[in-house]
């Protein structure tokens, strides 16, 4: 479909603060954590695996996902699926971020960065095993990084790593952005659902625009329902704002 069909008034906020934070065709990045930050000091015993690295990058993912959504819409390259897509991995990321910063406590947040790096490590040794790449000399395959990280975890007196959930990951990281689980999780759900390529979102998180008669029933053209995907946007913005605000306070130097 064209912009005609598709207004996007609600995506201007989020689209002008992404913007700021591109210069020169690059995002730019959060900052690492001054060695006296609050931050530093909770990564130190985590060596070579600190949470900062998941978030900055978790955090830059977010960007290009709504500056992809952002470019699309000045393209007039609007789809129905596209936008419900880009903005679900932006609202991930930044869950994403906010889920391993704002943990209760500090052996929860070391736990929770260990655990999401042994499943970087667990992805990483399954593309291993699928192209049958092996390590060059001196180096580690993913699964011997990721013993390497569960005996750090227990080392530390940590609980045994889970592989961390993606609807977990959004409901726990919600309360601390100060948006409802519940309503966050519905709006995700819709945009996962229209990922995948499922039936049902079209039907709830659509609307009708026109229909063609075929030899077995209707074509239906369908367009982004603005109201629900406008939550979705300003959930991604109080994530993003959050995220951002929360980071550069605690890497700063105290």
């Amino acid at each position: 479909m064209s912009t005609q069909d598709f207004d996007g008034t609600y995506l201007i906020p989020l689209f002008v603060l992404v913007e700021k934070l591109r210069v020169d065709g690059a995002y730019q990045p959060l900052p690492a954590p001054a060695p006296s930050s609050s931050l530093a000091a909770e990564e130190a015993p985590l060596g070579p695996w600190p949470a900062t690295h998941l978030i900055r990058t978790s955090y830059g993912a977010g960007l290009a996902h709504i500056d992809a959504l952002r470019r699309l819409t000045v393209a007039g390259e609007v789809d129905a699926t596209s936008p419900w897509t880009l903005m679900r991995g932006a609202l991930e990321n930044f869950a994403t971020g906010i889920w391993l910063l704002d943990g209760p406590g500090r052996p929860e947040r070391r736990w929770r960065a260990l655990s999401l790096w042994a499943e970087d490590m667990r992805n990483r040794a399954q593309h291993e095993q699928d192209t049958g790449h092996s390590p060059g000399p001196g180096g580690k395959s993913g699964a011997e990084r990721r013993r390497e990280i569960s005996a750090l975890a227990e080392s530390l007196g940590l609980p045994p790593l889970v592989a961390p959930k993606a609807n977990v990951i959004l409901e726990q990281a919600a309360p601390a952005a100060g948006l409802d689980p519940v309503v966050v999780r519905a709006s995700w759900r819709a945009a996962s659902g229209f990922a995948h390529g499922r039936f049902w979102p079209y039907l709830r998180a659509s609307q009708p625009r026109a229909a063609v008669e075929t030899d077995d029933g209707y074509l239906v053209a369908m367009v982004v329902d603005e109201s629900q995907h406008g939550r979705l946007a300003q959930y991604c913005h109080t994530m993003l704002c959050h995220l951002r605000d929360r980071y550069l306070a605690r890497a700063a130097t105290h």
